[in-house]
């Protein structure tokens, strides 16, 4: 006979192991590109799927984090401010500071 505490945490552990089994054990980790002195740093950042990327903006004035290719966009990050963009597709995306285009990134999401 099941006691009143196990049949609470069985379904808690079932959960658990459904949990790891549909994320491939891989629990999302959270990343930094800090923007200042007019570089994204670091310039290239490979992530994995599911990771959340966070743009944290130590410049005086805005900036932006925009792909080239259409993935993402941040809108304007104003000073001492961030934005975070949780990857969701794999491959490499270029992004720029639209503000400032000689500011380049890429994203590697595997």
């Amino acid at each position: 006979m099941m006691t009143a505490r196990r049949r609470f945490l069985a379904p808690l552990a079932m959960l658990a192991v459904l949990t790891l089994v549909s994320t491939g054990g891989y629990a999302a980790e959270t990343k930094s590109v800090s923007i200042e002195g007019l570089k994204f740093l670091p310039a290239t950042l490979t992530v994995k799927q599911g990771d959340t990327v966070i743009w944290k903006n130590a410049d005086l004035f805005a900036h932006n984090v925009t792909a080239e290719t259409g993935a993402f966009a941040s809108g304007e990050i104003a000073p001492n401010g961030s934005w975070k963009y949780t990857a969701k597709k794999k491959g490499t995306f270029p992004y720029i500071c639209t503000l400032h285009p000689t500011m380049k990134g890429t994203l590697i999401v595997k």
